[in-house]
């Protein structure tokens, strides 16, 4: 399963581990991902969604309903 958001399109970020001494090493910034069922009215059925703990905040902003018509014309089955 791949590290992206399905609401914000997140995904890994490249960086550097940066020591006291100033040695760098490369690291990955890895999004917040949650798995959370959400209840779609409309639908009368829970939908499932990877996704970051923004596209949480996102979904209790715009609604369920506005946030899965934007996913769908992505082309995303759910």
């Amino acid at each position: 399963m791949s590290k992206v958001c399905i609401v914000t399109g997140k995904r890994p970020a490249v960086g550097n581990n940066r020591s006291h001494a100033k040695n760098s090493t490369r690291r990955r910034f890895l999004p917040n991902l949650q798995t959370h069922r959400f209840w779609v009215e409309s639908e009368n059925r829970f939908v499932k969604l990877r996704l970051t703990a923004k596209g949480m905040r996102i979904i209790d902003k715009k609604g369920i309903d506005s946030v899965l018509t934007d996913i769908r014309a992505n082309g995303v089955k759910i």
